[in-house]
């Protein structure tokens, strides 16, 4: 098992899994639309993707995080916005890599640290407190849409 971060030349390995990633949560599939998306993370440089392989270097997982900054402790953070191990691969430490990966990389960055945000009934949510991510019980989260 590897994580590396992901650049335009992993497109084409990605963009299934993050179809699947969207299909997950009820999203047409289209990996058209993926790719775009994707594509357009890259050119913008918006993101940071890391993507798990197997030691048969077939592409099995991803997460992606989105940078933000905390006025009140001015230093970047990243929100962990999207995390997805395709199913026949959950359960055998790839999400718990990338998970890493990512502490890892928000650690060298110098960044105050990572958040997310997850359905109550995901299961992941052990492998989150394992981890040693804590639940914030402190503050509601808010959202407003178009």
């Amino acid at each position: 098992m590897t994580t590396i971060q992901a650049t335009k030349k992993h497109l084409d390995q990605l963009a299934p899994l993050f179809n699947a990633y969207r299909i997950f949560y009820k999203q047409t599939d289209s990996i058209e639309t993926a790719k775009a998306f994707l594509k357009d993370r890259f050119q913008q440089e918006d993101s940071i993707i890391f993507m798990a392989f197997t030691s048969e270097e077939k592409a099995v997982g991803f997460t992606q995080l989105y940078p933000t900054f905390s006025s009140v402790s001015v230093q970047r953070s990243y929100i962990l916005n999207d995390l997805f191990v395709a199913s026949e691969y959950r359960g055998k430490g790839f999400g718990e890599a990338l998970l890493n990966r990512a502490k890892q990389f928000a650690r060298a960055e110098n960044s105050k640290g990572l958040t997310l945000e997850t359905e109550t009934n995901n299961p992941a949510q052990h492998l989150y407190e394992r981890l040693g991510w804590k639940k914030d019980e402190h503050v509601f989260h808010y959202s407003w849409e178009v």
